[in-house]
């Protein structure tokens, strides 16, 4: 695409965006960069829990094809003919995790992506509704915002859908679907923002338009289908 071009696409993009009645936000990898943070808290939790497992970065970016951090944990188990974790070891080593990661984000934080700040401030200006769907969970959601947004984030998002609150996980559109159901909105009433392949699956079965702002693990999915695929927000001055 041209320049000339990439400018009137980026322009239309922004008359969409400022049209739609709710943007609705996938969390890691699409409001910050959190990915490096969880990796280093599996692996944290690994070692307190006497395992000898580690994953490295070709490892993990594997491992975020399947949906959700228990998840995650039971296929790498799987990978033996034995697998050595009972669903009870799983949520327990799962806690760990989690509890690790907070305290990882809490010390050193980790950052909005640019152009997060300024859409949700453009969205607040202008009336649109805000959302978060994800596949993490709500503990992950609040060591997260209540850092980079504040202790009242929560009061931004009208509808806030993790991924134990619905039967299944990216790709499937569950999340989506739940908080189009929250929000009484139809699917051409939003936008959904994503960074992977597995999200702009989900939001597109639901119906969603989808806006890709490319992460780190999954920079190289197939993006076919989005309205528009951006390294990051600031690319559009929402």
């Amino acid at each position: 695409m041209n320049q000339a071009l990439a400018v009137i696409r980026s322009a239309g993009m922004r008359d969409i965006v400022a049209n739609a009645r709710a943007l609705i936000f996938d969390v890691d990898g699409t409001l910050a960069e959190t990915e490096e943070v969880h990796r280093r808290a599996f692996n944290e939790a690994f070692a307190e829990a006497g395992l000898d497992w580690f994953w490295d970065q070709v490892t993990y970016g594997r491992l975020l094809r399947v949906a959700g951090g228990k998840e995650r944990i039971r296929a790498f188990d799987q990978r033996n003919a034995v697998p050595m974790l009972t669903f009870a070891d799983i949520a327990g080593l799962h806690a760990i995790k989690t509890a690790r990661y907070a305290a990882l984000i809490a010390a050193g934080g980790c950052p909005l992506r640019p152009g997060v700040r300024a859409w949700l401030a453009g969205a607040r200006s202008r009336g649109q509704r805000l959302a978060i769907a994800t596949t993490t969970s709500h503990g992950n959601i609040d060591a997260l915002l209540s850092v980079a947004l504040g202790l009242d984030w929560a009061d931004l998002f009208e509808a806030i859908v993790a991924g134990d609150d619905v039967p299944r996980k990216k790709p499937a559109p569950d999340v989506y679907v739940e908080v189009l159901a929250r929000l009484g909105l139809g699917p051409a009433d939003c936008i959904a923002v994503e960074d992977s392949g597995n999200g702009l699956a989900a939001a597109a079965q639901a119906g969603i338009p989808v806006v890709i702002t490319r992460s780190a693990y999954f920079s190289d999915d197939d993006f076919a289908g989005a309205l528009l695929v951006v390294d990051d927000l600031s690319e559009i001055d929402a």
